[in-house]
């Protein structure tokens, strides 16, 4: 089986060294994975790992919304960059979110319209992040169209609300957090979504599955990018499917939603 971790940050100094992680995918079946960027700082990491690592990962470059206030300068042009130099790349990890002590609207909502606007002029596959913000979100959307294609990261939305997204392109990913018990509802809403808009992520090192499907237990409650088959066992168990069935539709999706002709590295071919 073939999987494909569509949002991680392997880029995080807390996952330590990339190299043994992706040994750990890749002997796993996790033969590509999506690597996102947060904020301008860490852009020249993803950008190495992208560079030092093509046939395993495309990156993302975007800024998250909890880093809104820190967006300045000549940002837009340096993302352009980037897309120039890596024309399969995405623009992500941007958003909105109304959490307590998240940046003001008044600064997350022109950064993640400028960031929609840019991946949809260079038709990149657009990743969002959206917390308590449904309804903000899909009035942006409506004021600046996204790409052909987006992901809606972590998608713990309603059922209602992927309604309106899925005409616009929409894909949904679903993460091992959902499989607490208290995120049943979020199970209930992947159940009523189509088939081939569902993607898979570990947003590693956060969001760590219940310890049952936690297949490479890390330090300080880090979720390792090898638990994606594990995470994609728990799905396939909610959606009464087979895990062979989960993988080969999440895989097959993944590749539509991010353009990517799978090539599966030499060194890692079993």
């Amino acid at each position: 089986m073939i999987w494909f971790d569509c949002h991680n940050h392997l880029q995080f100094s807390r996952l330590g060294d990339p190299a043994p992680l992706l040994a750990a995918m890749h002997g796993a079946g996790v033969e590509r994975c999506v690597v996102n960027a947060t904020c301008e700082a860490d852009w020249p990491a993803v950008a190495a790992l992208a560079r030092a690592y093509p046939e395993s990962l495309l990156p993302a470059f975007g800024i998250h919304p909890n880093h809104a206030h820190q967006a300045g300068g000549p940002w837009q042009e340096l993302l352009a960059g980037l897309l120039d130099e890596f024309p399969r790349a995405g623009v992500g990890e941007c958003g909105l979110d109304r959490r307590e002590g998240a940046p003001g609207m008044d600064l997350q909502v022109p950064l993640f319209l400028a960031q929609v606007r840019l991946a949809r002029d260079r038709c990149r596959t657009l990743t969002i992040h959206c917390v308590k913000a449904w309804g903000l979100l899909t009035a942006a959307l409506a004021e600046e169209p996204p790409p052909p294609r987006f992901v809606l990261h972590g998608f713990a939305g309603s059922v209602e609300t992927a309604r309106q997204l899925l005409p616009l392109g929409a894909y949904f990913s679903f993460s091992g957090e959902f499989l607490q018990a208290r995120r049943a509802a979020v199970l209930d809403v992947f159940r009523q979504l189509p088939p081939e808009r569902i993607l898979l992520e570990t947003d590693a090192p956060d969001r760590l599955p219940p310890p049952a499907w936690v297949s490479h237990p890390l330090p300080d409650s880090c979720n390792h990018p090898a638990n994606l088959p594990a995470i994609g066992h728990g799905l396939a168990d909610a959606l009464s499917m087979q895990v062979a069935d989960i993988a080969d539709l999440t895989t097959r999706n993944a590749r539509a939603c991010f353009g990517d002709a799978l090539v599966t590295p030499t060194l890692w071919k079993r």
